[in-house]
């Protein structure tokens, strides 16, 4: 198949999206399939630069989101070159910019458009003057209207499927959560990556790792983290990522007096992320605006454990503890962090996690998208068919 991703969110973009695409794009390519990445331009990227099977189209800061991209022209430059392509089917990825564009191609191209669902748009609302200009009821409105006419709808967990069939969505909907590289993670080097990112050895390590935005809810963790220290005195929370609350967080630290306790690293390249899940002790969580959470496959996949805000994604996720915990309330998270740091051992019961590797492989995901476009390239042909024969 000659397929087309059309999204405003693509490397050298740090993102869960980005991510997601970048893996999609390499399981359709080893199952011989042609991929084409319709995305932004972006200022880290040399616009003399050859990138292979990607077109750029002009693009602006995303409004008070800037580190986010959105296109302001090229939607009949686009078709024009999907044309050339003989594209087979079109995946956008976005609901914004490229997405729109995507649609436009597959309607004129007369070719199935199938759409993956990445972000709870409610939980967001306050990146737009402070959460006084929209409403849920303008995400609902806006997410009909962009899967209005697509041939299906991948949810990357079942609180998305839920949440698209109280908007009202028609499209068919599969839930495909996205899936990881698992031997990337489980990588082994002759390496003591704690001595060359400068991190005491006899120290247990928690690793919070994503973007530092309001919404990761990483104050929480950071503000139940001296009762940790209180019990487990030797332990050390590294915070990986960067972004818009890093400042706040930071203070809150200090403001803690825990600043000698909590290192913050910044932005790491995904490439070598799998460091800092390795030389971790326990991976943590508090965020609830998780669509699916691709860190926390990522820690089962380098084989850490993870304690994280509960959710019927997590919950069915982490159904074994030698795999990690859920919780609700701070006093839960306090308790199963200092049992998994104070009894390491207690947890390691390995059928669990070859159970679940499978699942969370990259692998498991290229397959179940390729079963999709065929499914959908066939009901958009019988879609087509009936819709002559009516004529």
């Amino acid at each position: 198949m000659n397929i087309g991703i059309f999204t405003d969110t693509y490397y050298p973009q740090v993102s869960g999206v980005a991510t997601s695409i970048k893996t999609l794009r390499a399981q359709l390519e080893k199952q011989g399939h042609q991929v084409y990445i319709f995305t932004t331009t972006d200022p880290k990227v040399d616009k003399n630069v050859y990138e292979r099977n990607i077109f750029r189209f002009t693009s602006i800061p995303f409004v008070s989101f800037t580190d986010r991209r959105i296109a302001v022209s090229g939607l009949f430059k686009a078709y024009q070159v999907a044309k050339e392509l003989n594209l087979d089917i079109v995946h956008t990825q976005t609901e914004f910019s490229l997405g729109w564009i995507g649609k436009f191609v597959a309607k004129n191209l007369r070719i199935p458009c199938v759409h993956t669902y990445h972000t709870m748009y409610e939980d967001y609302l306050h990146y737009v003057a402070n959460g006084h200009l929209l409403r849920p009821y303008h995400v609902k409105q806006g997410t009909r209207a962009f899967c209005y006419h697509l041939t299906g709808v991948v949810a990357p967990s079942e609180r998305v499927i839920k949440t698209l069939n109280t908007y009202g969505v028609k499209a068919p909907i599969r839930v495909i959560p996205t899936g990881v590289n698992v031997n990337h993670y489980a990588q082994h080097e002759d390496v003591d990556w704690r001595a060359k990112y400068h991190l005491p050895k006899n120290k247990k390590i928690l690793l919070s790792l994503s973007r530092l935005a309001y919404e990761k809810n990483i104050q929480e963790v950071i503000r139940t983290f001296p009762n940790i220290l209180a019990s487990v005195p030797d332990s050390l929370l590294l915070i990986v990522g960067d972004g818009p609350a890093r400042e706040s967080l930071e203070q809150q630290a200090q403001d803690l007096g825990i600043s000698d306790a909590v290192r913050f690293t910044g932005e790491i390249d995904n490439d070598i992320v799998y460091r800092f899940y390795q030389m971790a002790d326990l991976f943590v969580s508090a965020s609830d605006s998780e669509s699916q959470g691709l860190t926390y496959i990522e820690a089962l996949a380098a084989g850490l454990k993870v304690v994280v805000k509960s959710s019927p994604y997590t919950n069915e996720l982490l159904d074994d503890p030698s795999l990690g915990v859920t919780f609700e309330t701070e006093s839960e998270f306090i308790h199963f962090v200092e049992n998994y740091l104070n009894h390491p051992a207690s947890f390691e019961d390995p059928e669990p996690r070859e159970r679940k590797l499978y699942d969370i492989s990259a692998d498991h995901f290229g397959k179940q998208i390729v079963e999709f476009y065929k499914d959908s390239l066939v009901l958009y042909a019988d879609h087509e068919e009936s819709s002559s024969f009516s004529d």
